[in-house]
């Protein structure tokens, strides 16, 4: 009898123990995989937004497609395409020597505007990232290039790129185009015409006087008389068709007309100046390398995995103490990983 009683006791004890015992954790889900269509059920109407807002603001300021572009990839180029360079405040990477005065305030708040009308529309499901993506796209587009489907899926980073990431962006100045290969290559883009038709983003925009090449010849000197005239003023990137997204860039280096010293050095340098007339004599030929080489762009690996948030506002995280007091809980938001 006592043993029966001593058994019925550790019973008991034993499904105390159970019942006080905090639950396991839930296996964690598979992470989502980045896909062109990952927002197709959660937010329908995002591309026509998109679209839309792009096309608006292009209506009122062509430049803006130069400014988007060019956000985009010095977004992704440094840790892949997280929203990070967006952050503002302590470590931005707006203030870093590659970004100082040369990312376009109009184009920063253009995206954010965007994530508004998104996050209303859909609620808080679409990040700054995915919907810079988006922006960039439709601006090539809408400026006469080719379309494209980049990856989305992208959360957005919770804090700026090292500067030691962001330092790596390439500039107009004095790297070799072996240099510039190799450090393409070192984020995923490992064809020589990567480099190339990623540089056809200039096909569009300016460039401040001090960034203009100082080099002895015809062209340089005219830029250079003009700069003397205006010392803050701009020049067209791509002389023969500055506003069009088209292969303009590429016949302006085939008659020595490159503003930049890195645009000149891919018609001089024998890897890549095959490249660069073929895109000068063949349009199409330059829309289906970019659009292969912008889509590898949009995928160049996280270092930390895509972990992050959806931010309510894209120049503050949303841990922001700032941010939290300003916009309460009209947008929830969410960090999450995939």
């Amino acid at each position: 009898m006592a043993s029966k009683s001593a058994h019925a006791v550790a019973v008991a004890v034993a499904v105390l123990l159970l019942l006080l015992s905090p639950p396991a954790p839930a296996a964690l889900a598979a992470a989502p995989q980045l896909s062109v269509d990952f927002h197709a059920a959660s937010c329908p109407q995002l591309e026509s937004i998109v679209r839309s807002a792009v096309q608006a603001a292009l209506q009122r300021d062509i430049a803006l497609a130069a400014g988007l572009i060019r956000i985009f990839f010095h977004d992704c180029f440094p840790q892949g395409c997280d929203a990070s360079v967006f952050l503002t405040g302590t470590d931005s990477e707006q203030a870093q020597p590659p970004n100082a005065n040369s990312l376009q305030p109009r184009a920063l708040q253009l995206v954010d505007d965007i994530r508004a009308m998104v996050h209303a529309a859909c609620g808080p499901t679409v990040s700054c990232a995915d919907i810079s993506a988006l922006a960039t796209r439709d601006a090539v587009v809408l400026s006469g290039g080719p379309s494209y489907s980049p990856s989305l899926g992208q959360l957005d980073s919770l804090a700026p790129a090292p500067a030691n990431l962001v330092n790596q962006l390439p500039g107009p100045g004095t790297s070799s185009v072996q240099q510039l290969i190799n450090l393409f290559g070192s984020r995923g883009m490992r064809d020589a015409a990567d480099l190339v038709a990623l540089s056809g983003g200039h096909t569009v925009g300016k460039s401040r006087c001090p960034f203009v090449r100082p080099q002895d010849d015809a062209f340089s000197r005219k830029m250079a008389a003009n700069c003397s005239v205006d010392p803050n003023g701009k020049q067209d990137l791509d002389v023969v068709t500055p506003v069009t997204f088209d292969n303009g860039y590429y016949i302006a280096l085939t008659r020595s007309q490159g503003v930049f010293t890195s645009d000149m050095a891919l018609i001089r340098d024998p890897i890549t100046a095959p490249i660069v007339r073929q895109f000068a004599q063949d349009k199409a030929a330059f829309f289906s390398n970019f659009t292969k080489s912008i889509i590898k762009l949009s995928k160049v690996p996280r270092p930390g995995g895509n972990v992050g948030e959806i931010r309510r506002s894209c120049s503050r995280s949303n841990r922001s103490p700032r941010l939290v007091e300003t916009t309460g809980s009209e947008e929830e938001g969410f960090a999450a990983s995939a």
